[in-house]
């Protein structure tokens, strides 16, 4: 496993080096073969959701042709972050290994407590977001539909 985080590693600093964005690099391993090697491409894409994990995730199912990864594992040279670790979980993807910490991450400038503490319901001066609902009535139409559909593909 170490050869594999080596290769996370690797990619991180390449993508930082090409300017494409934060050092993290991710892998994902079928049966012990590396069947995606991502990085952060968060600059280069505009893209805030393009971590190194979701990326490894999405040509992870590309190449498996499925979005269920609950046979494989995760190697990532940075723990996830929170929006990457429900990416994992929906992903069904059961063991992660890591490198760098969160306090690590956060020491750079990559600060996630703000997420952490808005998801434990903590009491912030200014929330990160607002949640407010509406149209609830209409929108579970499309619940239902889902409901009855009897050739659904639940995940």
């Amino acid at each position: 496993m170490d050869e594999i985080m080596r290769l996370c590693i690797h990619a991180a600093i390449e993508g930082v080096n090409n300017g494409e964005g934060g050092p993290f690099g991710a892998a994902i391993l079928k049966d012990g073969e590396v069947i995606a090697l991502e990085h952060n491409q968060v600059i280069k894409t505009n893209d805030p959701t393009a971590h190194a994990e979701i990326n490894a995730i999405r040509q992870a199912s590309h190449r498996l042709n499925r979005f269920d990864l609950s046979d494989c594992v995760l190697v990532t040279s940075s723990e996830p972050c929170p929006m990457c670790l429900s990416a994992i979980m929906w992903a069904g993807i059961k063991k992660v290994y890591y490198g760098c910490n969160v306090h690590d991450a956060q020491e750079i400038g990559f600060a996630d407590e703000f997420i952490y503490d808005f998801l434990k319901n903590k009491s912030l001066n200014q929330p990160p977001v607002i949640l407010e609902e509406m149209l609830r009535e209409e929108a579970l139409k499309a619940f239902e539909v889902w409901h009855r559909k009897k050739d659904k593909i639940s995940y």
